[in-house]
C-alpha cells in the first residue's frame, strides 16, 4: 500500500499561510500535519498530489512517479489532523470507499491507474469522487481555517509528546540556577541548553525543545509548548501555554496561544497571541497584536473575499510568508496579512492586507514584484540559504494565484 497526501480546493480558506507550502506542512503541535502522518507510518513511503505550481518547482514529483500503476493507494487529504485512532480506520477502508467528514472527503482508496480520474490541475475533484465511491460518513479533525490549527494546538502538543520517548529526557545541558517544575513533561533535545535564571514550568503540560536551541537567561516558559531546533529563546522571554515554535526562530517579549511556521524571528518586546505567523516574517521591536475585543464580542474575518465569523472570543493575527512589521507597528483582533507585505504607520492597518502590499494605516500600496525578491533573497541568505532560479519561479506562481484570488479592498 502507498499513501498519498493530497490537496483540495480547502487549502483557499487557509490562505495565506498555505501560499508558499502544501496544506499538510502547516504546523499543529510539535509537528507539521505531513509529520503526524509519517509517523504513523514510518514503513510506507509517502507520495504528493498538490497545486501544480507547488509539483513543478517545490515538491519532489519522483516521490509520486516511483508508484506503480496498479498500486493500491490509500489517498489522506492534507489537512487531516491525523490521530492515533485513526490508523485503523484507514487501514480497514476498502478499495474504491471514501471517508467524508462533514460533507469533506478525508481519505479514500483506490489503484494507481485511476488516480488521474480524480485529480484535476493537482486538486481533487470531490464531485467524481462521491459520484463514484461508497461514502462512509465518520468524525475527523479536518483543518478548515487558520484559528483550527490555533485552537488545536494544546492538545496536539500533549498527544505529540506522548506518542514520543520525550517523558523526562533532558539529554542537553540544564545550568545551575534553573527552576524546573514538572520534570517528568520536559523534553530537552542533544545540544540545547537553558541558561541560568530561566523556568521551565511544565506541570500543567508538556515542554518540547528540539536540538541546538539555546534558552536564555531569565526566560519563562510555561507547558503545554513545543520549541523547534536551531531556535534562540531572548533574555526574559515569556513563552506561554499551548504555543509551537518551529526551527530556526528566534523569539521573544510575550507569546501566548500562538504557532509560528519556522524561520521567522519575534525577538523583542511586544505581545503576540492567539495567531499564526507564517515563513520567513520578522516582527518589529514592540509590535503588539489585540486578541480579544473590548467588547468581548464574537471576531470575524475577512478570508478568501468573504467576512467569516469566527465563533471565537480571542483570536489575533494570521500573517503570511516573508512579511514584515516596523517597530511599535499595532495590530487589530482578528487581522489577516498577506505575503509579502511590509507593515508600518502610527495607527492600526486594516484588517485585511492583501499579499505584496506596502504600507498602513495612512493607506496600502503593491508592493513592487523585484523589490520583494531582492529583500527574501538577503533574508534567506542570512540563514545560510540560497535563493534559487527554483525559488524565484515559486515566488511568480504565489504572485499569479495572488492576483487570482485576492481583492486589494480595505477591512476596518
Amino acid at each position: 500500500m502507498k499513501v498519498i497526501l493530497f490537496e483540495d480546493i480547502g487549502y483557499k480558506d487557509l490562505l495565506p499561510i498555505a501560499y508558499f507550502r502544501p496544506v499538510w506542512e502547516l504546523r499543529c503541535g510539535i509537528y507539521t500535519l505531513e509529520e503526524k502522518i509519517k509517523r504513523s507510518y514510518p514503513d510506507y513511503e509517502l507520495g504528493y498530489i498538490a497545486r501544480q505550481y507547488l509539483m513543478d518547482y517545490y515538491l519532489d514529483q519522483e516521490k509520486l512517479g516511483n508508484f506503480s500503476r496498479k498500486e493500491n493507494c490509500l489517498f489522506i487529504n492534507g489537512r487531516l489532523i491525523f490521530d492515533k485512532n485513526d490508523i485503523n480506520r484507514m487501514d480497514s477502508l476498502p478499495d474504491n470507499t471514501a471517508y467524508l467528514h462533514h460533507g469533506e472527503i478525508v481519505a479514500f482508496r483506490l489503484n494507481q491507474e485511476s488516480v488521474n480520474n480524480y485529480f484535476a490541475d493537482g486538486l481533487l475533484n470531490a464531485e467524481r469522487v462521491l459520484s463514484d465511491f461508497k461514502i462512509f460518513e465518520d468524525s475527523f479533525t479536518l483543518v478548515k481555517y487558520p484559528w483550527d490549527l490555533i485552537f488545536d494546538n494544546s492538545e496536539q502538543i500533549v498527544q505529540d509528546f506522548m506518542l514520543g520517548d520525550f517523558a523526562g529526557n533532558l539529554v542537553g545541558k540544564v545550568y545551575d540556577g534553573c527552576h524546573i517544575l514538572g520534570k517528568e513533561n520536559i523534553f530537552l533535545a542533544a545540544n540545547s541548553q537553558v541558561m541560568p535564571g530561566s523556568v521551565l514550568d511544565a506541570e500543567n503540560g508538556p515542554i518540547w525543545i528540539g536540538e541546538n536551541t539555546k534558552i536564555m537567561s531569565n526566560a519563562v516558559l510555561a507547558g503545554p509548548l513545543a520549541i523547534g531546533s536551531h531556535c534562540l529563546v531572548k533574555v526574559g522571554a515569556k513563552l506561554y501555554e499551548n504555543t509551537s515554535i518551529g526551527p530556526v526562530c528566534k523569539v521573544g517579549g510575550e507569546i501566548e496561544e500562538s504557532i509560528i511556521q519556522g524561520f521567522s524571528n519575534k525577538q523583542h518586546d511586544g505581545f503576540l497571541g492567539h495567531s499564526y505567523l507564517g515563513a520567513w516574517i520578522n516582527i518589529g521591536a514592540d509590535t503588539n497584536n489585540s486578541d480579544l475585543k473590548n467588547n468581548y464580542s464574537e471576531i470575524s474575518i475577512y478570508l478568501n473575499n468573504r467576512t467569516i465569523k469566527t465563533g471565537k472570543r480571542f483570536l489575533g493575527l494570521i500573517m503570511g510568508d516573508h512579511t514584515k512589521t516596523a517597530i511599535n507597528t499595532m495590530i487589530n483582533t482578528g487581522t489577516i496579512v498577506g505575503v509579502n507585505c511590509n507593515i508600518f504607520g502610527k495607527d492600526f492597518p486594516p484588517k485585511f492586507v492583501p499579499s505584496f502590499s506596502w504600507g498602513g494605516s495612512d493607506g496600502l500600496r503593491e508592493y513592487n514584484f523585484e523589490k520583494a525578491i531582492e529583500v527574501a533573497k538577503v533574508v534567506m541568505e542570512r540563514r545560510s540559504i540560497a535563493f534559487s532560479e527554483n525559488d524565484y519561479k515559486l515566488f511568480k506562481s504565489v504572485k499569479d494565484l495572488v492576483s487570482q484570488i485576492e481583492n486589494r479592498v480595505r477591512v476596518s
